[in-house]
């Protein structure tokens, strides 16, 4: 398994932007697919973006699509999530995830959370109106 850890959470005003980050505790992330999910209490995990750290490729969920935008710095072991025009609807706590994904089966299962066995704590994101 590997250990993360993020930050970045916080309370921003609508428009406002934020940048959440996760520290992998891994050798390289070459071989990983990192992603972002979020979840409002009471309701499932939604997947936010994904990036395989080895080619760059990325995936985003429709709702966050042209607002933002993951990366990853290999040499830091980290994979951030910059997010811009936040609305209200933002509000969640955002995880970080990993896994072995193989790069022909991700674009199937880069949104499935139980593909990933590698979690992070969470951070609060809250975005008021």
């Amino acid at each position: 398994q590997v250990q993360l850890v993020e930050s970045g959470g916080g309370l921003v005003q609508a428009g406002g932007s934020l940048l959440l980050s996760c520290k992998a505790s891994v050798f390289t992330l070459d071989s990983y697919a990192i992603a972002w999910f979020r979840q409002i209490p009471g309701k499932d995990r939604e997947a936010v973006s994904c990036i395989m750290a080895r080619d760059g490729t990325t995936w985003y969920s429709n709702s966050v699509k042209g607002r933002f935008t993951i990366s990853s710095d290999n040499a830091k072991h980290t994979v951030a999530l910059q997010m811009n025009s936040l609305k209200p609807e933002d509000t969640a706590i955002y995880y970080c995830a990993a896994e072995r994904i193989p790069p022909q089966l991700a674009d199937n299962y880069w949104s499935t959370a139980q593909v990933y066995g590698s979690w992070g704590q969470g951070t609060q994101v809250t975005v008021s109106s």
